[in-house]
């Protein structure tokens, strides 16, 4: 058995994760994963009223915060209180995609500016806000046994790869996380960091109370032909779990039967 397999268990029981931004499906699939794991949880959100974290917290002892996370004094606060709460993080989980009501599938000549300038202030600026202040708490942070400090983690979409019609604004939003997340890497993991960008080309089907999985504008799950955030919580937990010496930066997420 490897130090890092021996060690791992001891690790994970002083792991704090925090995610930010939170719904049925990649943030309610990592609590629960990292909680199981032994972490201790934080979610922050707008509204952490949702049944489905209110379910969390009663479940699996997860702590809610209600925040903006494109507000620099709600973000700053927010990892202060988290930190005296439950810990420094070790990992924090950005899963905002920052899409407003009235932005997507608008053609350039008919894109709001006032939205598309919201959308970059949700989803690229508030990775901003949110890496900053994981940044300056992790480099204080011990090291562990996989030889890092903590792991920062960006959830993206295929816009951070290609820019689809009628999908500007949130393309410039994703393209920009994704710029953020590369230089943050590139700064950060030789100071043992570990930042990584994950865009996930998929509708992202979650389990419903019927018990199928589905998506809402896409329908039910068939075949395996949406993702599953269970099994993308668990690709990031395997991410935080990495050794220093295998760090992955991009990993790109789709179903076996998606057309790319």
């Amino acid at each position: 058995m490897s130090e890092f397999e021996a060690l791992s268990g001891e690790a994970a029981s002083t792991d704090v994760a925090l995610i930010i931004g939170a719904g049925p499906g990649i943030s309610a699939s990592c609590a629960r994963l990292f909680t199981q794991n032994g972490m201790r949880v934080a979610v922050a959100a707008r509204y952490p009223d949702k049944a489905v974290l209110r379910a969390l917290e009663a479940s699996h002892g997860v702590h809610l915060y209600a925040r903006d996370a494109a507000d620099p004094t709600a973000v700053a606060r927010l990892f202060q209180e988290v930190a005296q709460d439950l810990g420094a993080p070790t990992l924090v989980v950005h899963n905002i995609d920052g899409r407003v009501d009235g932005i997507f599938r608008k053609r350039i000549v008919e894109a709001e500016p006032h939205l598309v300038l919201e959308t970059l202030r949700n989803a690229a600026f508030s990775a901003f806000l949110v890496g900053q202040q994981a940044a300056k708490m992790m480099g204080n942070n011990r090291v562990a046994a996989n030889g890092g400090k903590g792991t920062i983690i960006f959830t993206n979409a295929s816009a951070a790869l290609k820019g689809f019609p009628t999908s500007g604004a949130f393309a410039m939003a994703c393209h920009a996380k994704s710029g953020l997340a590369q230089s943050m890497a590139r700064e950060l993991m030789p100071q043992g960091i570990h930042v990584a960008n994950v865009p996930i080309d998929a509708a992202i089907g979650w389990t419903q109370e019927d018990g199928s999985r589905a998506h809402r504008l896409a329908g039910t799950t068939v075949d395996d032909n949406m993702a599953d955030p269970d099994r993308i919580a668990e690709t990031y937990l395997q991410l935080h779990r990495q050794h220093r010496s295998t760090w992955a930066f991009e990993v790109v997420l789709r179903p076996w039967s998606e057309k790319w």
